[in-house]
């Protein structure tokens, strides 16, 4: 019997894939279990219908993406910490804070994970940190960081 996907079966197939399995398994573990649907007219052009929307979806993450990656361009974050002799920051800006900043200045909303580049930053200067907004888009943030006593 042909089936269709509708969750990854370890050893049959992934998701929204056409595969051919026994009848007993199809309609006493699969069907049952609602990991499968049979194969019809109906059901592939369903399946056919969710993989357009599913790309036309990609398409459109990908170009907010791109339009996110533009406007940290021009994002400067300040951030004053404390500093004891020969400018030696007492511990670190961590990404969370960085990430918090963001949203609370800007109201982007970016996990930490997401930042490539995890280096502490412990010094005083300006820093690029870079973020990977989605799968091939690369954004950019500029970071200052100052001192006070």
């Amino acid at each position: 019997m042909e089936v269709i996907l509708l969750v990854d079966v370890k050893n049959v197939g992934k998701k929204n894939q056409t595969v051919k399995v026994s009848d007993g398994y199809a309609n006493n573990y699969l069907l049952k279990n609602k990991l499968a649907v049979p194969v019809s007219k109906k059901s592939v052009e369903i399946l056919e219908t969710q993989k357009e929307n599913a790309r036309i979806a990609q398409e459109n993450a990908k170009k907010d993406a791109i339009a996110l990656s533009e406007t940290l361009k021009n994002i400067t974050l300040e951030f004053t910490a404390k500093v004891g002799k020969d400018s030696k920051l007492f511990g670190s800006i961590s990404l969370k804070q960085v990430e918090e900043e963001l949203k609370n200045k800007h109201g982007i909303t970016i996990d930490k994970r997401k930042f490539i580049d995890k280096g502490p930053l412990d010094m005083l200067g300006m820093y690029k940190l870079r973020i990977e907004l989605f799968k091939g888009v690369i954004g950019e943030i500029k970071v200052h960081i100052s001192g006070r006593e």
